[in-house]
């Protein structure tokens, strides 16, 4: 019942956010502290969550070989999702033609500032630097940057450690495992602001840019969500077919972080929310904190999806055909850059924005895009959370690991 409330209290908020954006922009803008300060309190709570799940789930689970296992299937998973979001968005980038016909869009030309700016952002140059910044030279400052996937590292380490050290142990374990309930129960609390936050961040988002601008950006826009959504239901059905789950059951459990993510522009809001709610589901406590935190690393489909379709807009607006040669080698080193910008802001601007640099093509197209980026990003992040949500689902599938009994029990109390 508490999770229909929250929902609907969402919705509200949502659709009051829209109102208050149309109607009083000037106000509305004033509200953006209210999404930060929510922002700031989800923020706190992934370090201490992650890190005591993860460990639980490894040290607690025994097996250590096991962890291998996970880590190359969740690779292999992650690369074949990645290609099927490219493939989606050239098709539907192709099909809609959405840098085709949007030239007269007005530009501001602080837009082209930022967007020179982004182009010579440095982002990891080699396969070595990208390495090497997975290893956190102080894990203290990595839980301050929120960086996931170097936290990911450390829990790893530190797991083995425990189980290298054993029954010595047991009171670090009964610590973490007391941690991990606090959180959840803290995580509670704070998505109770929820509403709040996202009342917030819709109306100042409408208020800054004004729902008109929609207008302009239609073409864009319409084509960018519907390959979101093409991919979706893709992956939707696929993991329903292969982990056999009904099609319903899972929409209803991926509603209220999808909702979360997509109404705050923001993976972290709903990270806490998803990965209670995969561990409800069936899936392992230790392959839900490996899995879902090494994704916002590896398995961006809606960013992937987003950049492929953009590669296409920008060149498309300026009048030059790249031949499917030229396109497949500028989304592999897509696939590799957007690895090597986590936590940077607008980080898929920022990769398109370099590439393009590095090509010698106009940026023109990504001075447009960034007018409608927070309208673009609610799409991109919403897919990016409910990729990682499935894929752990199917990894505890191909580990046989998957709780049929306890997923049939949770979809009946919801």
């Amino acid at each position: 019942m508490e999770n229909i409330k929250l929902t609907r209290y969402i919705l509200i908020a949502l659709i009051l956010g829209i109102v208050t954006g149309v109607c009083i922009p000037d106000f509305a803008v004033k509200l953006s502290p209210l999404a930060m300060m929510f922002l700031n309190m989800v923020k706190m709570i992934i370090a201490p969550l992650l890190f005591a799940t993860l460990v639980i789930g490894i040290a607690g689970h025994g097996d250590i070989k096991s962890l291998g296992k996970i880590g190359l299937k969740t690779i292999v998973y992650f690369e074949v999702i990645t290609l099927f979001a490219l493939a989606i968005g050239l098709g539907i980038g192709h099909f809609t033609q959405p840098g085709a016909g949007v030239s007269n869009i007005p530009q501001n030309s602080a837009y082209m500032e930022t967007v020179k700016q982004m182009g010579e952002t440095a982002s990891h140059s080699s396969l070595t630097n990208l390495v090497i910044d997975i290893f956190p030279s102080s894990v203290v400052q990595s839980m301050a940057e929120g960086n996931l996937l170097q936290i990911v590292v450390f829990s790893l380490f530190f797991a083995l450690a425990i189980c290298a050290v054993g029954q010595k142990a047991k009171p670090i374990m009964d610590f973490l495992n007391s941690l991990s309930e606090v959180m959840f129960k803290f995580t509670e609390y704070v998505m109770w602001f929820a509403p709040v936050g996202v009342f917030a961040a819709i109306a100042s988002t409408i208020g800054n840019s004004g729902i008109g601008i929609l207008k302009n950006y239609v073409k864009i826009v319409f084509s960018l969500y519907f390959a979101l959504a093409l991919f979706l239901v893709f992956i939707v059905f696929l993991v329903c077919i292969v982990v056999k789950i009904p099609v319903k059951g899972l929409i209803k459990i991926l509603k209220d972080p999808a909702l979360l993510a997509f109404s705050t522009a923001s993976s972290e809001a709903a990270l806490p929310k998803a990965m209670e709610q995969m561990e409800k589901f069936g899936v392992p406590k230790n392959i839900v904190g490996f899995v879902m935190p090494t994704g916002y690393t590896f398995n961006l489909d809606g960013s992937t999806l987003y950049l492929s379709m953009a590669v296409l807009f920008a060149t498309q607006m300026v009048g030059i055909d790249l031949s499917l040669q030229h396109q497949l080698v500028i989304m592999f080193a897509l696939m590799f850059t957007s690895k090597g910008v986590a936590g940077v802001p607008r980080a898929s601007l920022v990769v398109l924005a370099g590439t393009l640099s590095s090509l010698g093509y106009p940026l023109i197209g990504v001075a447009i895009l960034l007018g409608i980026d927070q309208i673009l990003d609610m799409g991109r992040t919403t897919v990016n959370l409910v990729g990682n949500c499935i894929a752990t689902i199917f990894i505890a599938r191909w580990e046989n690991e998957f709780d049929y009994e306890k997923m049939n029990e949770y979809i009946a109390s919801k």
